[in-house]
């Protein structure tokens, strides 16, 4: 009983310093000594219990973050190693407090730090399965105006709340299951100054995380042949968005993360049963890769091209378009379009919760020399050849060759290109993206494309050598 009514409390109030964790411990405790009063103990938990309700809310000057370092195993249970499950999310208060809860099928750790520009908050927890109500998230409350999740790397997930303004974590921790209820997830947000919140920010960013994600490292990324004496040329492909990062949303909850997964997995196993080429992929699951990750992928292999694949979408009210587009590097866009996908799709670690002024310096030199002009030329070369190849297989956009300023593209040593395969807010065009043979023609023409691109250069670097 009194189990049950302090974690109830907890949920509603949660006081500062998690003074309800103690009054669980104290009960727990009470078995092993016989000799201690039992109305005494029940008696002191329903006084601390009451006196917590009492003190909601608190003002935000008294609310204390909580105190560091894990309490103790026999109050904070074990935490299980299995991959917990996520059923249910809520928002609940105001805008002078808001809290976020989470149902858990079990315990887990998590960490929560703030982000600048926009307004984020940011929760990494071991790897999940999000098993959420539709459309959980999409609305907010309180200072939260709405929040996303998924994974973002191999045994680990990420929560990403969008706030309406600087705000403070005034507490985070997570109960464990009791009484036939879940473990919970608890998350309190207060409001405050600008000059408050950049100051905990830093602090934040200082401390030690979780090991950053790195696919370039992972096994899974590794090339199949593993050769380095493999004189194939090596063509590197981008599924864009993953993980947290969901990408643009078909009327039927199709998903452009999954759509151009399956695309980049099919156009894969197309090159490689040629034999001529090492094909490598950025990811070959639904997990978050950053945007400098991909570029640094492709660069660390040596890679002789890059396809960044994707789909597009109007929002309701911007009109309608159809059709495939591909698109090349440029400092500035060739028009109005070119620039809202690029800035669209450049928001990607945005959205997953990355912290862009922690990008390393090789990341910055890259973005001063872009004037790889040879570069350029080979990547608006192999674009000609798609948009050629691709006229007998896809419906393309009435503008189809376009550039603009794609971050996954400016890799200065690394012909690139972005494929965006057609509009998930155009009916026809869907219907062609969820069509296995759709893609399956589609990606013959790319292929075809790619061999083009690699004859012509092979026979070009033949004739050079002869001279």
């Amino acid at each position: 009983m009194v189990r049950t009514f302090t974690r109830a409390v907890a949920e509603r109030t949660s006081p500062p310093n998690r003074v309800l964790l103690p009054v669980g411990y104290a009960a727990a405790h009470t078995a092993g000594h016989p000799a201690r009063p039992r109305a005494a103990i029940i008696a002191a938990a329903l006084s601390l219990a009451i006196a917590a309700l009492a003190a909601w809310p608190l003002p935000a000057c008294a609310q204390m973050p909580l105190p560091p370092g894990p309490l103790p195993a026999d109050v904070t249970g074990a935490i299980d190693t299995q991959p917990a499950t996520a059923t249910d999310a809520r928002l609940a208060g105001d805008d002078k407090q808001t809290r976020l809860v989470i149902d858990l099928s079990h315990r887990i750790d998590m960490r929560a730090f703030t982000l600048a520009d926009p307004y984020r908050v940011v929760i990494d927890i071991p790897q999940v399965n999000f098993q959420l109500p539709p459309k959980t998230g999409e609305r907010g409350r309180g200072v939260v105006k709405a929040f996303r999740y998924g994974l973002v790397m191999a045994g680990g997930s990420r929560i990403v709340i969008d706030l309406t303004g600087p705000v403070r974590v005034a507490k985070a921790f997570v109960l464990d299951p009791a009484e036939g209820q879940p473990a919970r997830m608890v998350v309190d947000l207060t409001p405050v100054d600008r000059d408050t919140f950049l100051r905990a920010a830093a602090i934040d960013n200082r401390l030690p995380r979780p090991a950053e994600q790195q696919p370039v490292r992972q096994e899974r990324n590794q090339d199949r042949d593993g050769q380095p004496s493999d004189p194939r040329p090596v063509v590197v492909l981008d599924p864009g968005h993953g993980g947290i990062d969901t990408g643009t949303h078909g009327p039927g909850g199709e998903l452009e993360k999954h759509l151009v997964l399956e695309f980049s997995m099919s156009l894969r196993d197309k090159l490689e049963k040629t034999g001529k080429y090492r094909v490598v992929m950025t990811r070959t699951d639904d997990t978050f890769v950053e945007l400098a990750e991909r570029v640094r992928f492709a660069r660390l292999r040596q890679a002789q091209l890059f396809i960044s694949i994707h789909c597009d979408a109007l929002a309701k009210g911007e009109g309608d378009a159809e059709g495939a587009t591909v698109y090349t590097l440029s400092d500035k866009a060739s028009d109005a379009e070119a620039q809202r996908l690029a800035d669209a799709e450049n928001r990607a670690d945005v959205i997953a919760g990355v912290n862009l002024a922690a990008e390393p310096n090789d990341i910055a030199d890259i973005l001063i020399d872009l004037a790889q002009r040879e570069t350029r030329s080979f990547s608006a070369h192999f674009a000609r050849n798609v948009v050629g190849d691709l006229r007998g297989a896809a419906r393309l956009h009435k503008h189809p060759l376009r550039s603009a300023g794609f971050r996954v593209l400016k890799a200065p040593d690394v012909p690139s290109v972005l494929i965006e395969l057609g509009y998930v807010s155009n009916p026809g065009d869907l219907k062609q993206l969820v069509s296995e043979s759709w893609r399956s023609r589609t990606g013959d023409a790319v292929a075809h494309a790619v061999h083009t691109y690699f004859a012509t250069r092979l026979a070009g670097g033949a004739a050079q050598g002869a001279h």
